[in-house]
């Protein structure tokens, strides 16, 4: 896969048709299965957070161009507006030609539900919800040793030879600084995932299902 990086808002990237079928995909699922096209999508995202640090913290602007050996995806994070009230996604007359069955398939579940108000809402109220990505479960022990775990949900997954644990923070008990300051430490020993959550319960497998670091607290010690 190709990478470009546009600027701090635009990735563009570039898969053709072999890589997509070396990663496990048919040609025509990514056409015609919503489900699988997602999934390949969200693994190339989480391919590109890791080589361009391309953290997704907002509303997509997904065009897709089919290709005659691949395809060309060019995504943009939305931006708040000035007054901070709403997002803005860069829609204009300058949007990029592409295969209406394949864009259908990614903008569909993507760029239209973040037109909508109420997800706007919805996303704004649950943005201390996040898929943090772990390289060695020694990692997650010593966060579990660290982290202040009141308030705090979580549980554990694995997937792809990778941990991945989903973490959401209580609002109504810490303040904003306090929150930002429990996530930098999280950060500290793992990545933020462009994954989804939904992608992970479907095809990863479950480790601990809730208090997954109250658990690592009390069966691990540092």
């Amino acid at each position: 896969m190709e990478i470009e990086r546009i600027n701090e808002h635009t990735v563009k990237f570039y898969i053709s048709y072999n890589d997509i079928e070396q990663r496990g995909f048919e040609r025509e699922e990514i056409w015609y299965n919503r489900e699988r096209s997602e999934e390949l999508f969200w693994e190339m995202m989480d391919e590109i957070h890791q080589e361009e640090e391309f953290t997704i913290d907002g509303p997509l602007w997904i065009q897709v161009q089919a290709l005659e050996k691949g395809l060309e995806v060019l995504v943009t994070r939305a931006q708040l507006s000035k007054d901070g009230n709403k997002y803005e996604l860069p829609v204009g007359d300058d949007k990029m030609p592409g295969d209406e069955k394949i864009e259908s398939l990614l903008d569909q579940q993507f760029h239209s539900k973040y037109e909508d108000k109420d997800f706007i809402e919805e996303f704004e109220e649950e943005n201390f919800q996040f898929l943090i990505r772990f390289q060695d479960f020694e990692d997650i022990i010593s966060l579990a040793h660290r982290i202040q775990l009141e308030g705090l949900s979580n549980s554990l997954f694995s997937y792809e030879n990778k941990y991945y644990l989903f973490i959401e923070f209580n609002e109504e008990i810490y303040t904003e600084d306090e929150l930002e300051d429990m996530l930098s430490i999280v950060l500290e020993y793992g990545q933020e995932s462009a994954m989804s959550i939904h992608r992970i319960e479907e095809y990863g497998k479950k480790i601990i299902n809730e208090d997954a670091l109250a658990v690592m607290v009390k069966h691990f010690s540092l």
